[in-house]
């Protein structure tokens, strides 16, 4: 297990697409746990396999107030949402320094293959189902700041930009 380095933006993975997982192997696992342990070292509540360089569909999520409630998800896919939005600052290790507010359903169901390649439905709520969202995004080539207006993401990338020089 070890603590990898997140991309930093603006690497043009982070703008691709990630491949669908076939079968939870080894190296699947391995890739997992390196996440687990990058998540912890930010501290974050995720992350998606497209922010350390692998371009898979893979995401940790761990929003639990005791940390090591880690669930490792291949190709997970939202099936529904809820109509109630909550509001969360969100942030990336691969934009370091700059958050933003971001609106997002407060609760889905989110189906995926689990450790073991079993397909799991699950209901996450709050901060979970904030977490689970985001990770999609990077799975999707996209960034939380993507869902500000182009005035403030402007503005976040160009501060971020200044924090980082």
């Amino acid at each position: 297990m070890t603590v990898r380095r997140c991309l930093p933006w603006p690497d043009k993975r982070l703008r691709t697409a990630a491949a669908p997982v076939e079968e939870i192997t080894d190296e699947v696992r391995a890739v997992w746990d390196d996440m687990i342990d990058t998540m912890e070292a930010m501290p974050g509540v995720g992350m998606g396999a497209p922010q350390i360089g692998v371009m898979l569909r893979l995401a940790v999520v761990d929003a639990s107030d005791t940390r090591g409630q880690a669930i490792r998800m291949a190709n997970p896919e939202i099936l529904h949402s809820s109509i109630e939005l909550r509001e969360h600052d969100e942030a990336s290790p691969n934009l370091p320094g700059v958050s933003a507010r971001i609106k997002r359903p407060r609760a889905v169901t989110v189906r995926y293959m689990d450790h073991t390649g079993m397909i799991v439905r699950k209901d996450l709520v709050g901060l979970w189902a904030t977490s689970v969202q985001h990770q999609i995004d990077h799975l999707n080539g996209r960034m939380y700041f993507d869902r500000l207006s182009k005035v403030k993401r402007d503005m976040l990338i160009k501060k971020a930009a200044k924090l980082n020089r």
